[in-house]
């Protein structure tokens, strides 16, 4: 498996990867119409674009040369050196394999880099990469509740020092 930085020309294959993995993930977590509004408003080409040029980082997981993961990340907190974990998906095919703990380690590698103290997420309280979280040292710092355009995003942040 190799992991390396995505590039503009990667943005169909991060586009294709999340429309993939979000249906299984969040099929009976949130409704079908706000999985289908998110991938729009966030998956979407333009979306993307947009979030590189706000500086999302973004990282690709490739198994024999297929993408089957993907990763983002961006400094949140300056004064406090707090990085986010923006995206992290990974093909079901893919989950138990470590393909998602080697993503995070690459983030947590590279933020190091930029004096980061904390590498921080969202994570919906529904969802089972909860305790995958928990399991690399993440702990609950907030329980929040988004309103996100309609629709309320039921949410864990969580932290790990770094």
């Amino acid at each position: 498996m190799i992991i390396r930085k995505a590039q503009l020309s990667d943005i169909s294959t991060v586009h294709e990867l999340a429309n993939k993995i979000w249906w299984p993930t969040y099929h009976g977590i949130i409704p079908d119409d706000q999985i289908a509004f998110m991938l729009q408003d966030m998956y979407s080409e333009n979306a993307l674009l947009n979030q590189m040029s706000r500086g999302y980082h973004f990282l690709i997981a490739e198994q024999n040369s297929i993408p089957v993961g993907f990763a983002s990340y961006s400094l949140t907190e300056p004064e406090n050196h707090v990085f986010k974990l923006q995206k992290l998906y990974v093909l079901s095919s893919e989950q138990g394999k470590g393909t998602g703990k080697k993503l995070i380690e690459e983030v947590i590698s590279i933020v190091k880099m930029q004096h980061a103290e904390v590498l921080e997420l969202n994570v919906n309280r529904g969802n089972k990469a909860f305790h995958f979280y928990e399991k690399l040292g993440f702990e609950i710092y907030q329980q929040v509740d988004i309103r996100y355009h309609q629709y309320v995003l039921n949410d864990f942040i969580m932290r790990k020092k770094i």
